[in-house]
């Protein structure tokens, strides 16, 4: 049967439903020629900003993995260890606009029929930044990115008004995502922080700002572990470190905990997943679960800085997962299971009788006696 590997995501076709997302791996012109020409249907450029950063000295990422006869997990490189988690903290892109509005124009001649979003940030709280958002737009749309991914999610910048403290106020998010919709003429994803406390009130304030998609989940905020023998961060720069993101295996079930809250709210809303994907069989469950793309950071760092290993072996695994279910496209198993995540009191019991939520079965005053509680007979 022949399958359809391609997928129509918020009004853009894409040959295949997996892109590298907004990352190390995306930082330069040559990375997303390297990464197109591999095979991936998209690519999220590293988050263009308006602002300077200047990134920590020395390490901006490393990797932690896990061993099966003790279960330490360490950045330190050791045989037969196997991925835990990445964990980062590099900024947003420290080159300028001007830097990359030609390398956007020069990457979509290259490869006109392969998608191009474009990240960016700015700050929040008024409407010179409000501008600086709109600004970053129409310079990266008129360049020739397919669409815009608003990042409300970074878990470490500076500023109280940029990244993830943006994707913590649902006001931010919906004033930002309408501003940026004003002069959009591309789709407008908003990629949301894992880290709030009802991730769903900030997806519905994109949505009324008039967002496309929701792109979730960015990294977990989180410290590298200290050393038994040295008592020093792993990562650190003089002896000091600050909030990092985690990312890669570790991830995916709490990943796929926050899509399904957001699917189950949204059911008719468009979401890209990410978090812990490597191969078919991550990916499986965020389109199950409802997304119509899957996005790439922590494997294909580890695979020539893009992927081109895990993108083929995603491509092929895809075509015969579809073939092998009878399935033509992702639309026909999309949501499959979406539903099947429900409260824990809706899980069977042995029986259901006695069950009771935890409660007592009178709360606050003793039952009544039997001879109370009968009913009065004429």
């Amino acid at each position: 049967m022949a399958v359809d590997t391609s997928v129509e995501f918020t009004g853009i076709h894409f040959e295949n439903p997996f892109l590298l997302s907004s990352a190390p791996p995306t930082e330069s012109e040559s990375n997303i020629m390297r990464a197109f020409d591999a095979g991936w249907g998209g690519v999220v450029s590293k988050t263009i900003g308006l602002h300077p950063v200047v990134n920590v000295y020395g390490a901006k990422a490393k990797f932690m993995r896990t061993s099966a006869d003790n279960a330490q997990v360490s950045m330190k490189k050791r045989d037969n260890a196997a991925l835990h988690s990445s964990w980062n903290w590099e900024l947003i892109s420290d080159k300028p606009i001007d830097w990359w509005e030609p390398r956007i124009r020069r990457i979509k001649e290259a490869h006109p029929g392969k998608v191009l979003i474009a990240s960016i940030m700015a700050g929040s709280g008024n409407d010179k930044e409000l501008g600086n958002w709109q600004l970053l737009a129409k310079a990266c749309q008129e360049a020739g990115a397919d669409g815009l991914e608003l990042n409300f999610s970074c878990p470490h910048m500076d500023r109280k008004d940029m990244g993830s403290n943006i994707g913590k106020d649902k006001v931010l998010c919906s004033t930002v995502t309408e501003a940026v919709k004003e002069v959009a003429n591309v789709p407008v994803w908003c990629k949301l922080t894992p880290a709030t406390a009802n991730i769903v009130e900030e997806a519905g304030a994109c949505f009324i700002g008039g967002a496309d998609a929701i792109v979730s989940s960015n990294t977990f905020p989180s410290l590298p572990l200290i050393d038994a023998e040295t008592l020093e961060f792993e990562i650190n720069v003089d002896g000091y470190v600050s909030s990092g993101g985690l990312g890669g295996p570790a991830i995916l079930p709490m990943a796929l905990a926050k899509m399904a809250q957001l699917t189950q709210a949204f059911p008719d809303k468009s979401f890209s997943g990410i978090g812990g994907i490597s191969d078919m069989s991550q990916a499986v469950s965020y389109f199950a679960l409802g997304c119509g793309t899957a996005q790439v950071c922590t494997a294909a760092m580890l695979d020539h800085a893009i992927g081109p290993n895990v993108i083929k072996r995603l491509n092929e695994q895809y075509a015969a997962f579809l073939e092998k279910h009878g399935f033509k496209s992702l639309e026909d198993f999309r949501g499959a299971r979406r539903d099947r995540v429900v409260l824990q009191s809706q899980i069977r019991r042995p029986s259901t009788s006695d069950y009771a939520g935890g409660y007592e079965p009178v709360e606050g005053y003793a039952a009544p006696a039997a001879h109370e509680a009968a009913p009065v007979t004429q």
